[in-house]
């Protein structure tokens, strides 16, 4: 599992966190905020200092003061990716925030940030308190070594001084790196609670252990080849010849009423298996790929589609299995439990993933643990190296991602 915060960085991997990048975004995490609240106090102290009045020196310290706070908030949210790459793809500083939450250029991977006085006010400390906590945990955890390494240049140091201070700081260096990694994880967390509304977060479902393999995937295309080749040409023939023996009897006849009877349950017959093999392996997905694949799903669901499905080109055969049915399972979710009005399909390829998004305007509150049909969809999409993530509230709306590595889109 690839570490997306640094405190999953820290406890994946103790030893191994020193190879990593890690360090460095903690680091920078940190001398980011202490380098921001020592401006603000900067700018306030030389506002005291200036030749001006008392009370024009408050007045201007504290929109200074204001100022500083209003900016600590975007500025919180921003660098926050250094040391939590969230849920998605890596940042906090995504595109639109916008509430109606429609497509992925203007859906973030969490639900909008916490604006208003809240974040002000976080921000205010952040100034004020946290930030010059950020840098006295740098300066203390980086100034030991630092000063132990430098023990040759002191004038007063011996010659054992000499040689032993910077063997420990040389083995000091290197630890420094975990406290500074575990008050980062802090900060971030706390920033995250407090910016990022919890009940709105994308959750990654639980997926179990490859339920869905290779080997299912073989067995129901055979399925799908055995009941096309075998069952529908009987089918079709036995369609065939109920209809030309009805033309041999006379019209009306007990005999002719009882074979057009045959006739017409031959017909529903053949209907439902079509139905039955286009669900298991549908040829629309084949011939057509995706988007016309997911068109034909929207049209026979009861519950109007709105589709936004920007795809250049094929997709690999798995993904686009995999895309097709989670789409498929996910409107029939929709149709059946969620008492949606309408619901929107996005369908998106970017840097080598397809992000399939399915928003409904339902009554939310899909929970994983009360059924097995969303545990399936992360098992399914598991198959593919993928995730999917849940977002839905009491009262709505439901948003289910579906992400799923595909490489460049061919251009057939």
């Amino acid at each position: 599992m690839t570490p997306r915060t640094v405190l999953e960085a820290l406890v994946h991997s103790p030893l191994g966190y020193l190879r990593t990048v890690w360090p460095l975004r903690a680091l920078g995490f940190l001398l980011s905020g202490g380098v921001f609240a020592t401006a603000a106090y900067i700018g306030v102290g030389g506002l005291f200092a200036a030749p001006v009045g008392t009370w024009a020196s408050v007045l201007c310290a504290v929109a200074v003061v204001v100022f500083a706070a209003a900016l600590a908030g975007p500025l919180e949210r921003r660098r926050l990716a250094l040391v939590d790459r969230g849920d998605g793809d890596g940042g906090y500083g995504g595109p639109d925030e916008r509430s109606d939450r429609v497509g992925p250029k203007d859906r973030r991977e969490r639900r909008g940030p916490r604006h208003g006085p809240l974040a002000v006010g976080y921000g205010a400390v952040s100034v004020l308190a946290v930030g010059w906590m950020d840098l006295a945990v740098v300066l203390v955890s980086l100034g030991i070594p630092g000063f132990l390494l430098l023990a040759p240049l002191q004038p007063s140091a011996s010659s054992w001084q000499a040689v032993a201070g910077p063997v420990a700081g040389a083995l000091l260096l290197p630890v420094s790196a975990y406290p500074i990694g575990a008050w980062a994880g802090v900060r971030a967390t706390v920033t995250r609670a407090v910016l990022f509304p919890k009940d709105h977060e994308l959750r990654e479902v639980v997926r179990s252990r490859a339920r869905l393999v290779d080997a299912f995937e073989t067995e129901r295309r055979r399925i799908e080849r055995d009941l096309h080749d075998g069952a529908q040409q009987r089918l079709v023939a036995l369609t065939v010849r109920l209809g030309l023996a009805a033309l041999d009897l006379p019209p009306g006849s007990a005999a002719a009423q009882e074979v057009a009877a045959a006739h017409a349950l031959a017909k529903e017959a053949l209907t439902e298996l079509r139905e039955l093999i286009r669900g298991i392996h549908p040829q629309v997905l084949t011939e057509r790929g995706v988007p016309a694949a997911v068109r034909d799903i929207a049209g026979r669901c009861p519950v109007p589609v709105r589709l936004d499905i920007d795809l250049a080109g094929r997709l690999p055969a798995a993904v686009e299995q995999t895309a097709y049915f989670v789409t498929a399972e996910a409107l029939t979710n929709v149709a059946r439990h969620s008492g949606a009005d309408h619901c929107r399909v996005t369908a998106r390829c970017r840097g080598g993933v397809l992000r399939l998004d399915i928003e409904d305007n339902g009554s939310g509150n899909a929970d994983p643990a009360r059924g097995t049909g969303l545990v399936g969809l992360a098992d399914r999409i598991a198959t593919a190296d993928g995730r999917m993530l849940l977002s839905s509230p009491p009262g709505g709306p439901t948003l289910l991602r579906a992400e799923i590595p595909c490489g460049r889109p061919s251009a057939s």
